[in-house]
């Protein structure tokens, strides 16, 4: 590396296409009904949710503890409209993984 020169963008592109990979890889176990990320699946657009919504406080000007109430309250709710639909398709997946086995 070069002096004066910083890693900052190659640790990020790094670092993204892990967390892309991953991602990638939960979302296929998961429907699949290999294993069950229900809970990890509905938090990632949960917490993209609450940081938009913070970032939009910020912006027009609100109080600090506005920043993480407010977005607080419609986290839960969502997280649990999210996280229904991905458990039954789950659980779908698992019972026809399983019978499929039981067939062999």
């Amino acid at each position: 590396m070069l002096r004066g020169r910083s890693g900052a963008p190659v640790l990020i592109g790094g670092l993204a296409a892990v967390m892309i990979g991953t991602l990638d890889f939960t979302i296929r176990e998961h429907l699949s009904g290999y294993r069950a990320h229900t809970a990890m699946l509905a938090a990632i657009p949960v917490a993209l949710f609450h940081a938009a919504a913070a970032v939009g406080l910020y912006s027009l000007g609100a109080p600090r503890i506005t920043w993480i109430v407010v977005p607080l309250i419609f986290d839960v709710p969502l997280f649990w409209l999210i996280f229904r639909p991905l458990r039954a398709r789950f659980d779908d997946a698992r019972r026809q993984r399983v019978f499929e086995m039981s067939r062999r």
